[in-house]
């Protein structure tokens, strides 16, 4: 048979649950302006004697409305991580303080100034002037990119701090809710849970993050990335985020280690920052979208300006009368050791090749070593793997990654051509070992270190070094229709393969300077309308070559060296890239006995020739755009312009994207208050409830007292 509660035992229960009741309203209009908290509701049940159970306080949370607000918190926290970024760079290379594009034009400007009158010094000056401040142009920026650089490393270093507090936090709350949760049968350890909530909720802002239930239903909490490596596990143990970089440790580069007691072992795992969403991923993101292509393109352009301006400039003769040197310094550059390299003293030195600007990418590059060193000097095999400047490898049109296999020597002094427009020098000779890797970024400081050889306007080359004259015994109608110059290296030894036909010393090469019978060419004899011989500078010339069939008179060397015969164009000619590394065309009909001689410009001062081409590089297509093999190629004004518009439309893109998550984190949060906020009006009402069935059990009470003093009365 089921005991009856007796009336003071159900006016006691009642009076205890409307206190607790009372507790539980005036904890949640208390915190209302607390940070986390999330609303409490205590529940009774009836107990079996009669009256109520001492009843059970837990919080009002909807799972759902929560993951919702913490995944918006990542997308706002990724979003405006991106944006304030981009927008920072952005602001910088548009504006027209800082714009590379007006230095641009008013160097290129000053040239064509300068080419109306080649022998004025001060017009001269005032294009080195130009030039120096295109210089200080680029140079800002590129400072200004690597101090943004500095900036990101910085933020995501703080980040990874802040993430591991609150991991570490996370786990600390596992820990303490476990123990807690376990000593009580009537309340949730409520505080603790928020607190723990809040925490992920904090934690979302760095990186994307998902939690379930522990598997032992102990009220922990596995906190995982989204991508699916674990942070928190349920009974407290973590892992850390870890900052690493191989083999460039200015890199930042993500990963998770973890945090076993021993005899455990350790271990470490990679993170895909592509994946990581929040904050962190948001950096990573600016960095690798936008900071670090936008610092490579800047240096692309630099380099491919100034290579351009270089290569033309020596394929001029100065006011000294001389060749033509460089005017622009471009750096050079290092690989850097893979931290698995046999000997880390050992290192390799890159360049840029000399006249390849138009080949350069905004690639890094990873070179292996393939076979061990052999032979004197030293050879062995190279692969270079074209990488984006995040490390991974880089795709060609076919979606293949670009690697070149190349054989090369190693020793000081001998730069080995490679792809991309670069060559580098493998100094250490045979101490390379099978399995070293070097990373080469050329372009990541390029921007930086650019600078002028010179201040000297007699340096510039506005003329061209090679004249070519019709005699005047000439009874054709033929006359120059245009010399060209594409070499002027100086090697009479032939040795080199860049060498030209130039000697050096204010002439062409004659026939007692050169290994060979015969000399550069410095005359054109036609023997007819359809055939000519190319003659040296001797007395009495001797002939290099004889073309007949004629039926142009374009390029009159270059038909010389592909169709020359009887005698035919000299093999040690053939054997050079360049060579003689000038050339001209003529217009009209040449008769028997017609000549063109060929001679260095010797007092040609006032020669303009080359000053207008160097005024029109700016038209010309100089930049590479794409590392596909048509290579499309840009101007020095639209390859800036296209860094900027690039830049502007991911920006705007990332003010639209936080603009939406914004709004969706109101929504969700809204969602979330609603269902497991305090409102002020529903707890007032609660309270004077309460207070009401406070009182009524307290009614209870005395009349139950009342009721017992009658009985007690009864019997006296």
């Amino acid at each position: 048979m089921i005991k009856t509660a007796d009336l003071f035992s159900i006016a006691k229960t009642g009076v205890n649950a409307s206190s607790r009741l009372l507790n539980t309203t005036s904890n949640n209009i208390a915190n209302i302006n607390t940070e986390g908290y999330v609303r409490e509701r205590t529940e009774f049940k009836t107990m079996s004697t009669g009256g109520v159970d001492q009843g059970f306080t837990d919080r009002v949370l909807s799972q759902f409305a929560m993951n919702q607000l913490r995944r918006d918190t990542t997308s706002v926290g990724e979003a405006q991580a991106f944006f304030e970024g981009a927008r920072s760079l952005d602001n910088a290379l548009a504006s027209e303080a800082n714009s590379i594009s007006g230095a641009i034009t008013r160097f290129f400007a000053s040239i064509q100034t300068a080419a109306d009158d080649p022998t004025n010094i001060t017009s001269r000056s005032s294009v080195l002037g130009q030039a120096q401040g295109l210089v200080n142009r680029v140079n800002t920026l590129g400072d200004f990119i690597s101090v943004k650089e500095s900036e990101v490393e910085q933020q995501i270093k703080d980040s990874v701090n802040t993430s591991n507090a609150l991991i570490k936090q996370i786990g600390n709350l596992n820990k303490a809710i476990q123990i807690v949760g376990n000593s009580s049968d009537v309340d949730t350890p409520s505080a603790l849970m928020n607190e723990r909530d809040l925490a992920i909720r904090k934690l979302a802002e760095y990186m994307s993050v998902e939690t379930r239930p522990s598997p032992n239903s102990d009220l922990g909490l596995v906190v995982n990335l989204t991508s699916g490596e674990s942070l928190v596990l349920a009974d407290g143990t973590f892992n850390v985020l870890a900052i690493g970089g191989e083999p460039d440790f200015t890199n930042s580069q993500l990963r998770l280690s973890t945090n076993y007691a021993p005899p455990k072992n350790n271990t470490t795992l990679n993170v895909q920052e592509q994946k990581l969403g929040g904050a962190l991923g948001g950096l990573f993101r600016y960095r690798e979208e936008i900071l670090e292509p936008a610092q490579r393109d800047l240096g692309k352009l630099s380099v491919a300006l100034a290579d351009s301006f270089n290569a033309q400039n020596r394929q001029g003769m100065d006011l000294d009368q001389q060749l033509g040197g460089d005017i622009f310094k471009i750096p050079e550059f290092r690989g850097i050791n893979y931290p698995d390299n046999a000997d880390l003293s050992l290192g390799i030195k890159g360049r840029f090749t000399p006249g390849a600007g138009g080949e350069i990418t905004n690639t890094d590059y990873r070179v292996e070593v393939l076979s061990s060193p052999s032979g004197s000097p030293p050879t062995f095999d190279l692969q270079v793997s074209a990488l984006n400047s995040d490390g991974t490898a880089q795709l060609d049109e076919s979606g293949n990654p670009i690697i070149q296999t190349t054989t090369v020597t190693a020793e000081q002094g001998t730069y080995n051509k490679i792809m991309g427009g670069i060559e580098i020098e493998l100094s250490s000779g045979a101490g390379y070992a099978v399995g070293d890797e070097f990373l080469f970024q050329p372009l990541r400081t390029a921007a930086n270190d650019l600078q002028l050889t010179t201040t000297r306007g007699e340096d510039l080359a506005f003329a061209k070094p090679l004249r070519v004259d019709t005699n005047a015994g000439n009874l054709g109608d033929a006359t120059i229709r245009a010399v060209t110059v594409s070499n002027t290296n100086i090697d009479n030894t032939l040795s080199n393969s860049q060498a030209s036909g130039f000697n050096g010393s204010g002439n062409i090469q004659s026939a007692s300077e050169l290994p060979t019978s015969v000399g550069a060419p410095a005359s054109v004899l036609f023997t007819s309308a359809s055939e000519f011989q190319v003659l040296d500078n001797a007395v009495p010339p001797n002939i290099i070559s004889t073309v007949t069939g004629v039926t142009d008179l374009n390029n009159l060397l270059q038909q010389a060296k592909d169709n020359g015969a009887a005698p035919p164009w000299p093999a040690d000619f053939a054997a050079l890239d360049d060579y003689p590394g000038y050339d001209f065309s003529l217009e009209g009909i040449p008769k028997a006995g017609d000549s063109f001689d060929i001679s260095f410009n010797t007092n040609g001062i006032a020669d303009n020739r080359n000053a207008v081409d160097l005024a029109g590089l700016q038209q010309e297509d100089a930049v590479r755009q794409s590392i596909g093999s048509s290579g499309n190629k840009a101007t020095f004004n639209e390859a800036y312009a296209n860094i900027v518009g690039s830049i502007g439309a991911l920006t705007a893109n990332g003010q639209i994207e936080l603009e939406a998550s914004k709004i969706l984190k109101t929504q969700s949060s809204d969602w979330f208050e609603s269902t497991s906020g305090v409102s002020l009006d529903e707890e007032a009402a609660n309270l004077i409830q309460f207070q009401q069935s406070y009182a009524a059990a307290a009614r209870i009470l005395s009349t139950a007292q009342e009721l017992f003093d009658t009985i007690l009365n009864a019997v006296r």
